[in-house]
């Protein structure tokens, strides 16, 4: 018995690295095209605290309204997270697949910042709604996703101060294709 329950927190594990790396991909695609316009240092510290903690708060809020949702729908939850991560994760690749234009934003501005913060980490929430339906260490994975949030934001602050285009329209997509694949696993 204990070692299938340490077979299923180290599976728990995983899960939550892979689907913090994903929601990181887009704060690190979208930082690589702010790091094109050219980044100060400053900036880049700056801005990976701010999307670290929306990457935390923004989940957690999430994840409130998922046990709720859990406690009303019962049996019906598991069906209904793994189907807003598909739609999320489907809506991520389609977003990247279609090459649409993203306006600057001014990151030096604290509505700029503001903006941009909360544009990468939006579908922590929703992906927050969907672990809320079911049991996960709560503290853990919000520090997970906040974590590799800010992180994968210096990486792609710091690329794009030095890269193309090229890196930046396919984080998006592989983002989505893992919380696509993760959606697809809790309905079967």
């Amino acid at each position: 018995m204990t070692a299938l329950a340490t077979a299923a927190e180290m599976g728990q594990l995983i899960t939550i690295v892979v689907m913090s790396i994903a929601l990181g991909m887009d704060a690190f695609s979208l930082g690589i095209g702010i790091g094109l316009r050219g980044v100060r240092l400053l900036d880049i510290a700056k801005i990976s605290l701010i999307i670290g903690l929306f990457h935390v708060v923004m989940p957690l809020a999430g994840m409130f309204m998922g046990h709720y949702l859990g406690s009303l729908l019962g049996d019906v939850a598991t069906m209904t997270g793994g189907g807003l991560l598909v739609l999320l994760g489907g809506h991520m690749i389609f977003s990247s697949l279609r090459g649409q234009e993203v306006k600057p934003i001014d990151h030096r501005t604290l509505w700029g910042l503001t903006f941009f913060a909360f544009s990468v980490s939006i579908d922590s929430m929703s992906v927050g709604v969907s672990l809320g339906m079911f049991s996960t260490d709560l503290a853990f994975t919000v520090l997970m996703f906040g974590l590799f949030g800010g992180v994968m934001s210096v990486f792609g602050l710091l690329l794009g101060r030095r890269a193309g285009h090229w890196v930046g329209e396919y984080g998006e997509a592989l983002g989505g294709v893992i919380l696509l694949a993760f959606g697809i696993r809790f309905l079967i």
